[in-house]
């Protein structure tokens, strides 16, 4: 019998979701498994992609609360089976996470980080995580007013980046710009707003997968060598750095991270910055897969409880290189899926 497992960030758009490069991953596991899509518009791209994905279901925004997102989940468990689901966007983790029990009970399998890990996300805590670890942070401000964005500034110089506390980075070359990004940031995300220092140098990001216990079933290391206008990688080459590989080893084993995650940083003469963690793959996971490490198959392994592999020794030097595709579709997928909410 397959394993039924769903996948939610199927926007395979030009500010990508990490939802089909985890399908992808999991559909070269070799296990027999069926692939369900979880998506919020009609118009995400995987919801069409019949070869990775069975069926493909509406959801309802994080936003509306717990009741109304699980008891979807439970709906399709129902009616078409699911055994494992693997939440890719940082607005459902909160929800899945605190029903983890809830649907582990229903027979809904799922291999996540706690709600104190998820919360590491925020960019004020990274100082608290660089220390515990060993690495170093660029300077940074938390501020809540215009006042304190001037500080920050002018201590600073510029450039600067100003960021959200989850969402949302800009750099600024000038007090204009870095009033302009404030304003935006706020107006979108409210406050505090974060204020840090520009390192120079190699924007290195780790993809890797936690056991809960300190240990973990991978890591894969890449530099990123062009990004889109929106901060995604679109090449990169995987790389061997020992000081990244061992810092992230540390924060691993530090602290207990149980579930995939994204620790990006940026090297500059052999020190390593923490710039941001996600607590869930990135959009490029299917990279790894790529070179061997396949962590997506991975995950599902550990959330149903088997025994994953660990190795991952990978080659420095291996090319991912992202691009766009056309492919055409039945309107009457488009129509069902309007209509039922599936298909």
């Amino acid at each position: 019998m397959s394993v039924k497992v769903a996948v939610s960030g199927i926007n395979a758009v030009d500010n990508p979701g990490p939802g089909v490069g985890i399908a992808k991953g999991i559909k070269e596991s070799g296990m027999d498994v069926e692939i369900y899509g979880l998506a919020y518009d009609s118009m995400e791209p995987g919801i069409y992609m019949r070869w990775l994905f069975k069926r493909a279901f509406m959801m309802p925004y994080p936003s509306v609360g717990e009741d109304v997102f699980i008891e979807r989940l439970l709906y399709i468990k129902a009616h078409h089976g699911l055994d494992v689901l693997v939440p890719a966007l940082d607005a459902e983790l909160p929800l899945v996470i605190k029903a983890a029990d809830r649907l582990k009970e229903a027979g809904i399998h799922t291999f996540l980080p706690t709600y104190e890990q998820f919360k590491l996300r925020a960019k004020d805590r990274l100082p608290e995580v660089a220390e515990r670890i060993g690495v170093k942070v660029p300077k940074t401000f938390v501020v809540s007013s215009y006042e304190g964005l001037v500080k920050a500034t002018n201590e600073l110089g510029f450039p600067v980046m100003i960021k959200g506390i989850f969402y949302k980075a800009k750099k600024a070359f000038n007090a204009a710009e870095a009033t302009t990004h404030f304003n935006a940031i706020v107006s979108e995300w409210g406050y505090p707003v974060i204020v840090q220092e520009v390192i120079s140098g190699e924007e290195m990001n780790v993809v890797g997968l936690g056991d809960g216990e300190g240990g973990h079933f991978g890591l894969v290391a890449i530099k990123k060598l062009w990004i889109t206008s929106l901060g995604k990688i679109w090449t990169g080459v995987t790389v061997r750095n020992e000081n990244l590989l061992n810092a992230t080893e540390r924060f691993v084993r530090e602290l207990r991270w149980r579930g995939g995650f994204e620790f990006e940083c940026i090297v500059k003469d052999d020190e390593i910055y923490l710039i941001e963690i996600n607590p869930r793959f990135p959009a490029w996971v299917y990279f790894s897969a790529g070179v061997g490490v396949n962590l997506p198959a991975r995950l599902m392994k550990a959330a149903l409880g088997m025994e994953a592999e660990r190795d991952w020794d990978y080659e420095a030097g291996k090319l991912y290189i992202r691009y766009t595709d056309d492919f055409v579709a039945d309107m009457e997928v488009f129509q069902n899926v309007v209509v039922k909410g599936e298909v």
